[in-house]
């Protein structure tokens, strides 16, 4: 099930965003809770913060960002992390596979999302609910940490 997160998941969404495991394929630095403090109030207040839990139990979390306009049939998905204690579960495909309903009941015609290109598990299950690549976008996310920008490929998920 997915769920907009409210303000008392904080703690949960900063310590999955800074695990270790998890930090290196999503958006935001390592920073501590003071720094993320704003950027999760941002989220919040844009209302596009996601848990995907079952049942009472959390076990990831996604961005889901609809396109205004012309391109309001549009969403963009990132952020899409499950937690390191339920890796290797199925629970990634769950997560999308309600990620894709959710964006059927709400006329969503089209999903996009960029990944590592060199993140092939994350690859390989977006292909299996139906993404299919578009490109690459070179130099597309920067990686502070270690100097080095990556390039990111573009897949979508036609509905």
């Amino acid at each position: 099930m997915l769920e907009k997160v409210k303000a008392d998941d904080f703690l949960y969404i900063y310590h999955l965003y800074m695990n270790r495991e998890v930090n290196p394929y999503l958006l935001y630095e390592t920073m501590d809770l003071d720094t993320f403090r704003p950027i999760f109030d941002d989220l919040l207040k844009d209302e596009v913060l996601y848990l995907y839990k079952e049942g009472s139990e959390t076990l990831g979390m996604c961005k889901l960002i609809r396109q205004k306009y012309r391109n309001d049939h549009i969403l963009y998905l990132g952020g899409v992390a499950i937690h390191p204690e339920h890796f290797g579960k199925g629970f990634g495909r769950k997560m999308m596979l309600e990620i894709i309903d959710f964006c059927k009941k709400n006329a969503v015609l089209r999903i996009e999302l960029t990944v590592a290109i060199h993140n092939e598990k994350a690859i390989q299950l977006y292909e299996s609910v139906g993404f299919t690549k578009e490109g690459v976008l070179k130099k597309y996310t920067y990686l502070k940490n270690k100097n080095q920008f990556i390039d990111e490929v573009l897949m979508s998920n036609l509905l």
